[in-house]
């Protein structure tokens, strides 16, 4: 895993060990990065289940203005931290351990770019797209990355689905709010 463009270009990212781990490929990061590339700069980005923070480290080497990365397992939020040491972006990620959809439930901010990429077939993308819904801003774009094959819907409360782009055995569903 690296970072494909901007400040970070080329770093090396750490990754999570184990069966259960299934980091987004640098081919998906790279297509979905080339649809959303005008949409980054200066804007406030959440990277939901963050993993590794791979997507808002890229989002944030893309000249995002911040992102807020949220990951449940403490593993997680210790690569995503060292991720963020190494690639000197520290300085613009607020990182949170806690349940992503407990986060939504609490948090007041609104963010003009979130990723979904919660773990494949548990039913946890449907349930964290109505969640985020109201916290993204008029304008602002939702990424979900799915299993290829899983059904999103069309329209989910404020949002529209824009675009969907398929690789191999991985789907990204791109909406967008108003």
């Amino acid at each position: 895993m690296r970072v494909i463009t901007g400040s970070a270009r080329g770093m090396s990212l750490r990754t999570l060990e184990g069966d259960n781990v299934r980091p987004t490929t640098d081919k998906v990061k790279e297509a979905v990065f080339s649809a959303i590339q005008f949409e980054i700069e200066g804007r406030r980005v959440l990277d939901l289940f963050a993993g590794s923070g791979q997507l808002g480290i890229e989002a944030l080497s893309r000249d995002a203005e911040s992102c807020v990365f949220v990951d449940a397992d403490k593993n997680a939020i210790k690569i995503v931290k060292e991720n963020l040491a190494k690639t000197k972006l520290d300085g613009k990620a607020t990182v949170m351990q806690t349940d992503s959809l407990a986060f939504l439930s609490m948090t007041d901010k609104t963010f003009d770019l979130a990723f979904l990429d919660p773990p494949f077939a548990t039913g946890m993308l449907q349930k964290a797209l109505a969640k985020v819904e109201p916290k993204i801003a008029e304008g602002g774009l939702v990424v979900c990355e799915h299993p290829f094959g899983e059904e999103m819907p069309d329209v989910q409360g404020g949002l529209t689905k824009q675009k969907e782009y398929k690789y191999s055995k991985t789907a990204v569903t791109v909406y967008r709010k108003g």
